[in-house]
């Protein structure tokens, strides 16, 4: 039975180049990725660029007639720029890429990759009535628990690391698995000690066993790695890791190093954060294959198709990530189920249970 769309309203989601900016920008349209990079650099900077509209999107349980659900517009600011630029700078650029989402029609706006950090999960937007804006963080963190879970039988033990843990993707998910616990040690990496003891002692008050670190050396304990970091580069390389180790990376832009599927091919590298949504319609190059989408966006088309009225930004909560798993049972026909892995873009199986020795 199909979900009710009275209610439903347009939305328009927001992206940015990432670290390759050439590339990304050639998506919005081709000969934009034969400029060099530091010409993007120094354009990005300096030219007035708008925002690009990069996609548009359609449901199949919808009239063509009724025309575009939602669309995808870039901000013309690099995953380097996000962080390292006047942050007064970044933010117009994103506001002006929300008064384009505005002027389209859209009522429910989502934050894609760097643009939820650098906005204060969204909070140092400015209010504008009839614009609902969302980090789409908490159908992200639901969907990283079902990959952890679907991992974890695989990896050569049963200790994860969440290198970003404190974070709102990352104490959601920490949450998540405090109220349904995968029978896993948990070691929690982040920047902030304070931050990160408040986190574990809630996670501890369900009984699972948690320790706390500021040091990247933790994860080389650890049998399952899920990176939920805000960086433009790579956080995460070979010597990190274990032998037989599975990495789940969350991240836009990536935060694994490439060079790990030349240099550890005992290493499974698993592109996180991802949803199969055979029933949507995205007319335009996402980087993805046809058919996923990040759970970012697909938070942001759940919101707009149940025609949510209330924010969702700062830390996603765990009953935001409740409320969005529902409503994607409710719009099953439509898909955001997790997809099929891809591991630096390229389809791989799910890996076999690891094989347990027998006790004598």
């Amino acid at each position: 039975m199909h979900a009710d769309t009275t209610r439903a309203k347009k939305f328009a989601f927001l992206v940015h180049p990432r670290a390759n900016v050439a590339e990304d920008m050639g998506r919005v349209w081709g000969p934009l990725g034969r400029v060099p990079a530091s010409a993007w650099d120094w354009g990005l900077r300096r030219m007035p660029v708008p925002p690009l509209p990069l996609a548009s999107v359609r449901r199949s349980d919808r009239s063509p007639a009724d025309g575009a659900e939602g669309w995808i517009i870039v901000v013309p600011v690099g995953a380097r720029q996000m962080l390292s630029e006047d942050r007064r700078w970044v933010l117009g650029r994103i506001e002006r890429a929300v008064d384009k989402a505005e002027a389209l029609g859209a009522g429910i706006v989502g934050l894609g990759a760097l643009n939820t950090p650098v906005t204060g999960a969204g909070r140092l937007l400015r209010e504008r009535p009839g614009i609902t804006v969302t980090t789409g963080n908490a159908f992200t963190a639901h969907l990283t628990v079902e990959g952890l879970r679907r991992l974890l039988p695989a990896a050569p033990g049963t200790h994860i690391a969440i290198v970003g843990a404190t974070g709102s993707v990352g104490s959601c998910v920490v949450r998540l698995l405090a109220d349904e616990p995968l029978g896993s040690d948990l070691t929690l990496i982040a920047r902030g000690q304070r931050r990160l003891d408040d986190l574990a002692s809630n996670v501890r008050a369900s009984g699972v066993s948690v320790r706390t670190t500021t040091s990247m050396d933790a994860v080389r304990d650890a049998d399952l790695v899920l990176v939920l970091t805000s960086a433009a580069d790579a956080v995460i390389g070979s010597p990190h890791l274990k032998r037989g180790a599975i990495v789940l990376d969350d991240t836009q832009p990536r935060n694994t190093d490439p060079a790990l599927q030349r240099e550890r091919p005992d290493v499974l590298v698993v592109d996180g954060g991802l949803a199969a949504i055979p029933g949507i319609d995205v007319r335009g190059d996402i980087g993805l294959p046809r058919g996923l989408a990040y759970a970012c966006l697909c938070e942001t088309m759940l919101m707009a198709f149940d025609g949510v009225t209330v924010d969702a930004v700062g830390a996603a909560s765990v009953e935001h990530a409740a409320r969005m798993r529902d409503a994607a049972r409710r719009f099953a026909h439509l898909g955001f189920s997790l997809a099929e892995p891809l591991s630096f873009g390229r389809p791989v199986a799910w890996p076999e249970p690891a094989l347990v020795d027998a006790e004598v």
